[in-house]
C-alpha cells in the first residue's frame, strides 16, 4: 500500500526520485519546445522575372539567410498575373516557416485587379513577416516638355485635358498606380500609354514620343543623369542619394502624395510566433550586412525593416486604398 506522508515527512530519496520522475514527464515537452529550426532547405518565391530588383534583393537575402541559418536558402521565380501566381503558391504553402515570398507593391495593388479570379485571400491567408527596403518614385519627362515641375504638369493637364500622354511599365503595375494615384488626387486626366516593362517605356521619352513617365529612381538614373531626359520630382521625405538635385513633391507643393516602392517578406498565415519572431531578426540581420546594405545604395533605396504587426497594418490599409481607387478611375487588366 502507498505510504502517505505529512508535508515535510517525505524523505530525502523519496523527494528525488519524484522529482525525477516529473523531469522525465517534461522532457518531451522541452524537446518539442527546443526543437531545431530550420533542418531542411527553405525556398523564397518570387513572383516576378529574374533580374528584377525583386529577384535581386530575394536572392541576397537568400545567400545571408543560409549562412546565418546553416542552410540552403533557394529562390524560385513564379512570375505571372500580376505576382498573384507566386503569391497563392506561398498562401497554399504549410506554415511552418519553410516557404516564404519575396515581393513588392504589386502585392496589395493586386487585390483590386483580379479579384475573384484570385485563389487566395490576401488577408486571411498570409502573415507579413517586415518590409526589407523602400525606393522612391520618380517622375520624369522629354526635354522638350514644357512642364519642368508638378506644378507645371498639373496646370498644364488641367488646361489641356486628355492630351498629355503618361508612359509606365504596363498596365497595372506599381509605377501606373504610382501615375494614377497623383493623377486621382490632382483631378486631372491625361492619357496612359503602357509598355511591357519600364525600359520601354524610358526608351520611348528619350525618343520625344511621349510625354512624361513613373518608374522607380534606379530606372531612370541613367538617362536623366545623362541629360536625355528631364527629372521632375522624387517620393519620399527627403531627396535621394542618387539623384540629390531632384526635389520631392513634398518639396514641390505636394505633401499629401507619396508613392514609394516597398519591398518585403510574407509568409502564409498560421506561422508560429517563434519562427515568425526568427525570421524577423535574420531578415533584420541580413539587411544590415554589407552585401545588401550595398545593393540597397545602389538603387536609391534603403533599408527599412519593421514588426509584422506594423507591416500588416501597411499591407492591409494599402488593400483597402486600392479598392477604392482603382474602381474609381477605371483601371482593368486584360
Amino acid at each position: 500500500m502507498a505510504r502517505l506522508y505529512a508535508r515535510g515527512d517525505m524523505p530525502i530519496v523519496a523527494r528525488r526520485a519524484l522529482a525525477a520522475t516529473a523531469l522525465l514527464a517534461l522532457l518531451p515537452l522541452a524537446a518539442h519546445a527546443q526543437a531545431p529550426w530550420p533542418v531542411k532547405p527553405m525556398r523564397i518565391i518570387v513572383p516576378v522575372v529574374p533580374g528584377s530588383f525583386t529577384d535581386v534583393v530575394g536572392r541576397g537575402l537568400a545567400a545571408e539567410m543560409g549562412e546565418s541559418l546553416g542552410q540552403s536558402v533557394l529562390v524560385e521565380n513564379r512570375p505571372g498575373a500580376g505576382t498573384t501566381i507566386g503569391a497563392g503558391t506561398v498562401a497554399k504553402s504549410s506554415p511552418d516557416g519553410y516557404t516564404l515570398l519575396m515581393t513588392e507593391n504589386s502585392f496589395s495593388i493586386a487585390p483590386a485587379l483580379y479579384g475573384k479570379q484570385m485563389t487566395y485571400d490576401p488577408v486571411r491567408d498570409f502573415q507579413p513577416v517586415t518590409l526589407i527596403a523602400e525606393a522612391p518614385t520618380i517622375w520624369f519627362s522629354r526635354l522638350e516638355f514644357a512642364a519642368r515641375t508638378p506644378k507645371d504638369l498639373v496646370q498644364l493637364a488641367r488646361s489641356r485635358p486628355g492630351e498629355v500622354t503618361f508612359a509606365t511599365g504596363g498596365n497595372g503595375t506599381s509605377s501606373h498606380l504610382a501615375a494614377e494615384l497623383f493623377i486621382d488626387r490632382n483631378k486631372l486626366k491625361m492619357v496612359h500609354v503602357p509598355f511591357k516593362g519600364v525600359a520601354g517605356s524610358i526608351a520611348e521619352i528619350v525618343a520625344g514620343r511621349v510625354d512624361i513617365g513613373t518608374s522607380s529612381i534606379a530606372s531612370a538614373a541613367a538617362p536623366i543623369q545623362a541629360g536625355r531626359m528631364r527629372a521632375l520630382a522624387v517620393t519620399g521625405k527627403e531627396r535621394n542619394p542618387l539623384l540629390p538635385d531632384v526635389p520631392t513633391f513634398a518639396e514641390s507643393g505636394f505633401g499629401d502624395y507619396d508613392m514609394p516602392i516597398w519591398f518585403g517578406i510574407i509568409g502564409p498565415a498560421g506561422l508560429p510566433a517563434e519562427r515568425l519572431d526568427r525570421l524577423h531578426g535574420e531578415i533584420v540581420r541580413a539587411a544590415g550586412r554589407p552585401r545588401l546594405r550595398d545593393l540597397f545604395a545602389a538603387q536609391g533605396a534603403r533599408a527599412l525593416l519593421v514588426q509584422p504587426a506594423a507591416f500588416t497594418k501597411r499591407v492591409h490599409a494599402e488593400i483597402a486604398l486600392w479598392r477604392e481607387v482603382i474602381p474609381r478611375v477605371g483601371i482593368r487588366v486584360e
